[in-house]
């Protein structure tokens, strides 16, 4: 159970990384500088770790002990720029409960 939860923070982490990186670089880069290649690129690896999130949170459902309200509340974390980083205090916080309690 820990490891589900640790996974679904490192996903978290880097969805929330790569939605930034696509909002505050790759899309000024294409419509300022006129390299739309930055967008393809960025939103592609942003895409893919978009759904390893979503996949991620419904793995850990029963790790975390999430009700329909708290699953939602997590998805709805990867559309808003942040909501991964200010969700993931709760992440860490169930990890080391589990941690505490496999010692």
């Amino acid at each position: 159970m820990q490891k589900t939860v640790k996974n679904l923070r490192i996903i978290g982490i880097s969805e929330g990384i790569s939605f930034l990186v696509l909002l505050l670089i790759a899309m000024p880069m294409k419509y300022m500088m006129d390299i739309p290649e930055a967008v393809k690129f960025t939103g592609w690896v942003h895409g893919v770790l978009f759904i390893a999130y979503v996949a991620a949170v419904f793995l850990s459902i029963r790790a975390m002990r999430w009700n329909w309200f708290s699953v939602l509340v997590a998805l709805g974390a990867s559309l808003l720029p942040f909501g991964t980083f200010v969700l993931d205090k709760s992440l860490k916080r169930r990890q080391a409960e589990l941690a505490a309690q496999n010692a």
